[in-house]
């Protein structure tokens, strides 16, 4: 029997909880007798709303009072979907577990209309990322691009009231709260790039606290570690923010990957992309070697005119 009790600290939306209550099951099932119970808490990204990401301080705002929860003792780990975690963590902190990704793709959904090629013009597209909107603005420049806000079910609500003609979400998010019937379009990465780490759930605790490191290790996913190094690597290159339409997506085969990124400008009419392949043992590397190509590829002028110099 083990005399500690694990408490989760998550975000109170729907997905938060679904996903710390996975990681609450993975860890009891490996580990029978262990107590986890969740620290559900509101963020600032949750209160504010009213603001766009970019503008009201990236998606550090999803995490910092659960890290602050963590190093003041109220919490022993933090559940998260890994494209918000920043790419510098707090000193102390450190990424425990990944868990084996998800479809990372984006999804299309819409009440009315079965794709993106059957919307018609002017008809207004729904999404809260700056990466989401160059990319489709990119691709139909005819449609009208709106931020959109909230938690997965309050953005399909807002669908519902036909305030979107369509809403651009991450398939993994819907899929785990049981809205795969919603999508009516899943995105090949060719088309629509993911997120950095769209679709990967991450486990952050603090660095120096190695028995639960130890609990952790069965929930680990070593091709997620692999994709992730070599993503976070590239976004960290370029900026890491959210303030950045910045899309990356990588895939391991044997002992061989591959990354495929881009840089975009806002309104979509200048896009940057690049592939890259190697050693998976040189999965970080690989991100930045991508990264410093598209910079002198045109990514940098893109970055400058966001005032941001890499």
């Amino acid at each position: 029997m083990n005399s500690r009790s694990l408490r989760i600290a998550t975000r109170r939306s729907p997905l938060a909880l679904w996903q710390a209550e996975h990681v609450k099951a993975r860890l009891c099932a490996a580990h029978p007798g262990l107590g986890v119970e969740l620290l559900p808490m509101s963020t600032a990204g949750d209160r504010l709303l009213g603001q766009s990401l970019a503008t009201a301080g990236g998606k550090g705002l999803f995490v910092k009072e659960l890290e602050v929860a963590m190093l003041e003792g109220r919490a022993d780990l933090a559940v998260h979907s890994m494209k918000d975690v920043p790419v510098q963590l707090p000193d102390g902190m450190t990424l425990g577990a990944l868990l084996a990704g998800e479809d990372p793709r984006d999804a299309f959904v819409s009440n009315a209309h079965e794709s993106l090629d059957h919307l018609p013009r002017g008809a207004i597209v729904g999404t809260a990322s700056l990466r989401r909107a160059s990319q489709l603005r990119a691709l139909r420049p005819d449609l009208a691009v709106e931020p959109l806000r909230g938690n997965v079910n309050t953005r399909l609500a807002k669908l519902d009231n036909r305030e979107y003609d369509a809403i651009i979400l991450a398939c993994a998010g819907l899929d785990r709260l049981g809205f795969s019937e919603r999508i009516r379009e899943r995105f090949a990465v060719t088309r629509m790039l993911p997120a950095i780490a769209q679709g990967v759930v991450g486990v952050e605790c603090r660095a120096d606290d190695q028995q639960l490191h130890d609990w952790l290790a069965p929930l680990h996913d070593e091709h997620s570690a692999l994709r992730l190094r070599a993503e976070r690597a590239f976004n960290a290159r370029l900026g890491g923010a959210c303030q950045v339409p910045v899309a990356g997506h990588a895939t391991a085969s044997g002992e061989r990957l591959r990354l495929v990124g881009l840089v975009g400008a806002a309104d979509g009419t200048q896009i940057v992309r690049g592939e890259i392949g190697g050693p998976v043992d040189e999965a970080a590397q690989l991100g930045l070697n991508l990264a410093e190509r598209l910079l002198d590829d045109g990514a940098a002028a893109i970055l400058r005119n966001l005032g941001i110099e890499v």
